[in-house]
């Protein structure tokens, strides 16, 4: 299945070397490739789709494995959800460079895929981003821990209200809806496997392992690609003093804090997070 660069609105499932990945493909220009957290979903960018969809061919995915899309043959791992991307990329017609846009997981996802494919990534926008320091809420780091880890992972309406909740600051974002999905995603058979998997992949429980964020961040700096990181000051999952090694690690890189938000930046402060991607993009526009 390709989806044509001139689509308005396409969401659906595409086939990826034997997976079948669910996407979601808005508006036309110069494409954005959008790249959610660990345990979550494509939904994470619905406000960004709305926005950016103006000026720009908005892709969002379920990572393999997240969501409703297909798990990764063998174990899921870092290197593994980066590398399923060019192909993504190649069955919906996206073969040229991208704006890539990663929060979270996603954005250590968008390091590896720049890092390993650099002629896929016109920039990079990172956005409470996983790589840049060991901290991270001991929700995760719990997950080390067999069997307690599946235990807290079993799908409960208490246990979806609370991390929902977490990753924002304005608790008024956390929303029936967005509870009701995220009880939905952890019913969905090898969601959780796959969080369990990759969770354990980057951290234990001292938190997030210090080599492959090490390695990952030579391999970066080694393709100088454009980058802005963004924070949001009141993050419960990674800690806002991530920025401050972001900014030492990358000193090219472009950084913007945003006040009074948490995890999800581009949701709770989707106008402003919009018009600094769009700024962005557009200094390294095609056109």
């Amino acid at each position: 299945m390709t989806a044509a660069a001139e689509s308005t609105v396409t969401t659906g499932t595409v086939q990826v070397g034997g997976l079948r990945m669910r996407y979601r493909d808005t508006g036309a220009g110069d494409p954005v490739l959008l790249l959610h957290g660990i345990g979550r979903s494509l939904e994470d960018w619905t406000e960004q789709h709305d926005r950016l969809s103006a000026g720009h061919r908005v892709l969002s995915l379920d990572l393999p494995g997240f969501g409703y899309s297909d798990r990764l043959p063998g174990p899921s791992t870092l290197d593994g959800l980066a590398a399923a991307l060019p192909g993504f990329l190649d069955a919906v017609g996206a073969a040229g460079p991208v704006h890539v846009v990663g929060n979270s997981l996603g954005g250590a996802v968008a390091m590896r895929l720049a890092a390993d494919h650099p002629g896929r990534v016109r920039s990079l926008l990172l956005a409470n981003s996983a790589g840049f320091g060991k901290e991270v809420t001991i929700a995760l780091r719990i997950l080390a821990i067999r069997p307690l880890g599946a235990l807290l992972l079993r799908p409960n309406r208490a246990g979806a209200t609370r991390t929902t909740q977490a990753i924002f600051r304005d608790r008024s974002f956390a929303t029936a809806e967005r509870v009701e999905l995220a009880l939905a995603l952890a019913a969905h058979p090898g969601h959780n496997r796959t969080l369990l998997e990759v969770a354990r992949d980057l951290g234990g429980l001292r938190g997030v392992r210090e080599p492959w964020r090490t390695a990952l961040i030579a391999d970066l700096i080694a393709r100088r690609i454009p980058t802005l990181v963004v924070w949001g000051d009141r993050d419960l999952i990674l800690p806002a003093a991530h920025l401050d090694a972001a900014r030492t690690l990358l000193p090219d890189a472009e950084t913007r804090l945003f006040p009074d938000t948490g995890h999800m930046p581009q949701i709770e402060r989707a106008d402003e997070f919009a018009e600094l991607a769009t700024a962005f993009f557009a200094a390294r526009s095609t056109s």
